[in-house]
């Protein structure tokens, strides 16, 4: 008996050991890019609704208060220009230039393995945010965010398989001045992860000093060009219906500069948006077709993210509820529209209403993140991290965030259906032949782990195993892994050489 219970621990054991051994990419069973779409929640019939009120809404409304260079460009392409300072878009010109829009778009990493391929209904996830607090999971409060935080964040990040960019998540309040934050925000983020960077410019005055580093980085403009590794996240609206001009004129140089750009739309349903969840769709999608008739009315083909980004209002405050099941299916209703239009499509999801990494984030980061990804939205903005409706940002979060995207992403690549996975003729061989159950089955141990995906901190052990353990607390654990991570100097950090030569040229805060 004793020697059955030796052999059976050793088979367990044996099986726990294969499960922690690292995989290949292609043999992973989650991985950047599987394809969603299975959840459509609207109808065919709701979606050409939604953009045939969008047109109506460029056509007949438009959108106020863009910049003289922008004006120039959209009425030379065949804009309207009222004597209200309106700019109206006639449907044939929308369409003209959804010819022109990019599709199947490739935002690069740093490093080639981290590409991102935005075509179809590929799926990725990854963080994004302006939050201006961190959550002290020790201390239970918050405190204001850093540009070691932010840099902290990038290097968490490049260790986490299921997070496959880096939108900078927060603000780094201690660095003073646009110019210093523009460019050490980019710093602190390349320094930290060789995948794919956005990032945000405060005016247009300190786009091109950043676009220089980013030359220098990449070994040369003709290098960067090639691959340009960061996109501009860019609020070139402000909802209802009118242009940011500085952030449109950020948006002109970004263009020129080669680099993509998201056109980001985030009204506030109920606030700057209407409320209805169908209303703040059309509004989003309104908002963004501008910015693709503007965009390719500059450079037909820039790559371009079509951000439509409504949230939701608790209509009882007036607040954000990121974490709600309505901002889950706008963030659904919106990746459908962009299916529809064929476009590259980003939106947000994972956001937690809670303050703290508790059972209310559990519930709000999941049910988004698994409706967006299974609408096939091909950028999961704020996927991780993100808590307090986006005023604070959290590492340990972004670490349980890898097990949680891990299993949404499960969801997304569904149920292989195949002659060898209905089983028959393993089943006979078990109920006929065999010993009754398959835990010790071939196809059993061939599909351990490219079936199944296991969490790495998430506990399913047994109440006698978890006492055994020591009771382990997933708090506890997430920040024993932050602290091993950040332990390692960053797998990103720049070659001495070049990091000297950045510093002479840049004023670069974060130490050497």
């Amino acid at each position: 008996m004793n020697n059955q219970n030796s052999r059976r621990a050793g088979g367990r054991r044996a099986r726990v050991a294969s499960r922690a051994a690292p995989l290949s990419e292609e043999m992973r069973p989650v991985r950047a890019g599987l394809s969603g779409g299975q959840y459509k929640p609207l109808s065919e019939a709701e979606v050409l609704r939604i953009h045939s009120a969008a047109l109506d809404a460029l056509e007949e409304i438009g959108l106020a208060d863009a910049p003289p260079s922008g004006i120039e460009t959209m009425v030379a392409a065949g804009a309207i220009l009222g004597a209200d300072g309106r700019l109206r878009f006639p449907r044939a010109l929308v369409e003209d230039m959804l010819a022109l829009a990019a599709r199947g778009i490739t935002l690069h990493g740093r490093a080639p393995q981290h590409d991102l391929d935005l075509s179809g209904r590929r799926v990725h996830y990854g963080t994004a945010g302006a939050a201006v607090h961190m959550v002290d999971v020790a201390g239970n409060n918050y405190r204001d965010s850093t540009l070691q935080d932010l840099h902290d964040a990038a290097r968490i990040v490049e260790h986490l398989d299921n997070l496959h960019f880096l939108q900078r998540p927060m603000v780094a309040r201690d660095v003073i001045g646009n110019y210093p934050l523009d460019l050490n925000t980019i710093y602190a983020c390349v320094s930290g992860t060789h995948k794919h960077i956005g990032t945000s410019f405060v005016e247009p005055d300190t786009v091109d000093g950043c676009i220089a580093l980013l030359h220098m980085i990449a070994g040369g403009e003709a290098e960067w060009r090639a691959r340009p590794f960061v996109s501009n996240s860019n609020c070139f609206v402000v909802p209802p219906m009118k242009f940011a001009t500085e952030s449109c004129q950020v948006m002109e140089k970004a263009i020129a500069a080669g680099m993509p750009v998201l056109l980001l739309s985030a009204g506030q349903a109920g606030a700057t948006a209407p409320a209805p969840i169908a209303g703040a769709i059309v509004q989003a999608v309104a908002e963004c077709l501008a910015g693709v008739v503007y965009v390719n009315a500059i450079k037909p083909g820039h790559p371009a993210v079509f951000g439509t980004w409504p949230f939701v209002s608790d209509l009882r405050t007036g607040a954000m509820s990121g974490g709600s099941g309505e901002q889950a299916l706008l963030t659904a209703g919106c990746a459908q529209m962009h299916g529809f239009y064929g476009l590259p499509g980003g939106a947000a999801a994972g956001i937690a209403d809670a303050k703290m990494p508790d059972m209310q984030a559990g519930w709000e980061q999941a049910t988004s993140n698994v409706m967006a990804g299974l609408s096939g939205l091909n950028m999961v903005y704020e996927a991780a991290g993100m808590h307090a409706s986006l005023l604070g940002f959290c590492h340990e979060s972004l670490i349980l965030g890898d097990d949680l995207i891990g299993q949404s992403l499960r969801c997304v690549r569904g149920i292989d259906v195949t002659d060898d996975t209905l089983s028959l003729e393993v089943m006979r061989t078990v109920c006929l032949e065999g010993p009754g159950h398959y835990l010790g089955s071939d196809q059993t141990l061939a599909l351990m782990q490219t079936e199944y995906v296991y969490p790495a901190l998430g506990d399913r052990k047994s109440p006698k195993e978890w006492e055994e353990v020591g009771k382990p607390n997933l708090l506890s654990k997430a920040t024993a892994r932050k602290e091993e991570l950040l332990a390692i100097r960053s797998l990103a950090a720049f070659d001495p050489a070049l990091d000297q030569s950045i510093r002479s040229a840049f004023d670069i805060l974060l130490p050497a």
